[in-house]
């Protein structure tokens, strides 16, 4: 099959911008749906010939990207990144809390309680659960008071880093209620050993 030469020029034009545009829009970056082919009616052919389908790219849909949920802290935050770096920011959160009720100084050899208790945090601070690795269970009004601070004191710095964390700490208690967590302890003395002359 033979063109005129003004009919060449025109159908090379247009097969160049029809490249053209599929190569740009082959080339955009985007979470999008992948181009498909659609043959569109055949144009007419000579008698005896069979019409080649014309293909055309339909236009790129972007979909849309989900966002993260955006979580707003209003209380105090831990940057801590796990659950034994957040047990001194909690500690730290109660002693605040409780500033009269701290033992200053060194604990005495021989204490009223010592319990070892498990804190569940939520992601914005709150206290999801607590539950004892050791019971002071001879001191049942000390249990009680202890569960009753850690809850009350919600809510704690939140662990933005962790999304919620579970942390253990040791109470300290004296008989006269005063107390301190085994993160922040100054320590406790010993008994003295004196053989007499």
């Amino acid at each position: 099959m033979k063109f005129a030469p003004h009919a060449m020029k025109a159908l090379c034009g247009r097969i160049a911008i029809g490249v053209g545009t599929l190569a740009t829009l082959t080339t955009c970056t985007s979470t999008a749906r992948p181009l498909e082919a659609t043959p569109l009616a055949p144009h007419a052919a000579p008698i005896g010939q069979t019409p080649a389908p014309v293909i055309v790219a339909q236009a790129i849909v972007a979909e849309p990207i989900a966002q993260p949920a955006v979580v707003h802290h209003t209380g105090p935050i831990s940057i801590a990144p796990t659950p034994m770096a957040y047990r001194k920011d909690a500690a730290s959160h109660l002693y605040g809390l409780h500033k009269s009720r701290i033992f200053k100084g060194r604990m005495p050899p021989l204490l009223y309680a010592v319990g070892v208790l498990q804190v569940e945090i939520g992601e914005l601070g709150t206290v999801s659960g607590v539950s004892w690795m050791r019971k002071p269970s001879h001191a049942p009004e000390v249990v009680e008071e202890i569960e009753r601070m850690v809850r009350a004191a919600a809510p704690y710095p939140a662990p933005i880093r962790m999304g919620g964390v579970t942390y253990t700490d040791t109470w300290l208690w004296h008989k006269d209620g005063r107390f301190q967590l085994d993160k922040l302890t100054e320590g406790q003395n010993c008994f003295s050993h004196r053989i007499a002359p």
